[in-house]
């Protein structure tokens, strides 16, 4: 799942309407999904430098940088007056907390998008009654599927992000370095994430010509 889908190919076909609202969300959800993926490398890399100063910092050290951390009041100007090591594990929880906080931002578009495709499910209900229209917008889902499909990336990604701001709150605070590795290995594996998110999505794009059949 590399790389955008822009708007060159969005244009490959001459859809309207619903058809070409469904087709730009799809594109969307891809394009959400690639800055999630790099976003969680980049967390991947703060977290482990975390664990790794952790290793072979001096207690003293990282008990200064809970203390800063947990305090929300701390002017970031104390922390040159740290020692060196403190500083750079705050440094570290920092690059943490901005990732997680880049990708609340994801989700919230994520919302948006399922929001989206909860609004063209009930127009087509308005339009064609329960059943919906008798001929599928693209190949054969109808606008109900491609809510559903929405709903169910939503939730995973929804669930994901509850289990990375849980590793942000907990990781600096983790008391054996065993209990760091299993936080950096959830990081890592995102186990909400699974394939069948993964499938639905490529389902989607293939559904609205984004990938060919």
């Amino acid at each position: 799942m590399e790389g955008d889908v822009t708007g060159t190919n969005r244009k490959g076909h001459a859809v309207t309407g619903s058809s070409r609202k469904i087709k730009d969300n799809a594109a969307d959800w891809h394009n959400l999904m690639v800055k999630w993926e790099k976003l969680n490398e980049d967390g991947f890399k703060a977290a482990g430098s975390m664990v790794d100063m952790r290793g072979t910092r001096p207690q003293s050290d990282q008990l200064l940088v809970l203390d800063e951390s947990s305090s929300p009041s701390s002017p970031s100007s104390a922390l040159p007056q740290q020692t060196g090591g403190a500083a750079e594990l705050q440094d570290e929880c920092c690059k943490l907390q901005d990732v997680v906080d880049k990708m609340v931002s994801v989700v919230k578009k994520m919302e948006r998008l399922t929001a989206s495709q909860q609004g063209l499910h009930d127009l087509e209900v308005f339009q064609f009654g329960l059943e919906g229209r008798k001929c599928p917008l693209f190949h054969s889902w109808t606008a109900k599927h491609f809510k559903e499909s929405s709903c169910f990336l939503l939730d995973s990604f929804s669930q994901e992000l509850k289990l990375k701001q849980t590793i942000v709150q907990e990781l600096a605070h983790a008391a054996t370095s065993d209990l760091c590795m299993v936080y950096l290995s959830c990081w890592l594996h995102q186990p909400f994430i699974t394939p069948q998110t993964r499938l639905t999505l490529e389902a989607m794009l293939l559904e609205t010509g984004h990938n060919p059949l």
